[in-house]
């Protein structure tokens, strides 16, 4: 359990931050920026489960913000040893797999696609939008981490598929009434 008694530590005060390891790194590093992304992610679906107040779809968003928690220890821990143990946190593949038959399952009650979908619709949909958005831009991130090789590949492929559920799940949010994308509606 973690236990947190004070807050503030002063030891970021020169830019850098503590990695599991005890190294520092600067706090615009790509490994840090990566891990704002997802506490960002992890806010904005904070947003969405208090948006959706006790819908059907509650426990899913707030079992991926405890796996967001997992992926933000997996990434704040360096090496290119990727298996877990009791005392490191890594993404792996089960919870990817997790994601998959959850975004089978969603998109199986969804009529199909028939354009572009705008993100909205209602305000639990417009928040799970948001957060797709956001975690589009954490992936983007864990990418740029990763070119040295020291980033979890099942962390990547989390994130990729938390951005496919969160689509479908705005879809789903809205019953299929998606507002649709007009082309050229403004010309």
């Amino acid at each position: 359990m973690v236990k947190l008694n004070k807050i503030y530590t002063r030891t970021g005060d020169d830019g850098t931050s503590g990695l599991v390891d005890g190294s520092r790194v600067s706090k615009d590093c790509p490994r840090m920026v990566a891990i704002g992304d997802i506490d960002e992610l992890n806010s904005a679906l904070g947003l969405a489960v208090v948006a959706l107040g006790e819908s059907e779809f509650t426990a899913d968003l707030v079992r991926v913000q405890n796996d967001l928690f997992d992926l933000g220890a997996d990434i704040a821990t360096p090496g290119e040893d990727f298996t877990p143990s009791e005392m490191v946190l890594r993404i792996i593949p089960a919870q990817v797999e997790w994601l998959e038959q959850r975004i089978d399952a969603v998109n199986d009650a969804l009529p199909p696609l028939r354009s572009f979908i705008l993100p909205g619709g209602s305000p639990g949909a417009a928040a799970v939008h948001l957060a797709r958005a956001i975690a589009r831009r954490a992936e983007r991130a864990l990418v740029t981490a990763s070119q040295d090789g020291s980033i979890n590949p099942s962390a990547r492929i989390y994130v990729n598929r938390l951005s496919d559920f969160l689509f479908v799940l705005a879809r789903r949010i809205n019953n299929g009434e998606d507002p649709l994308w007009v082309p050229g509606a403004s010309r």
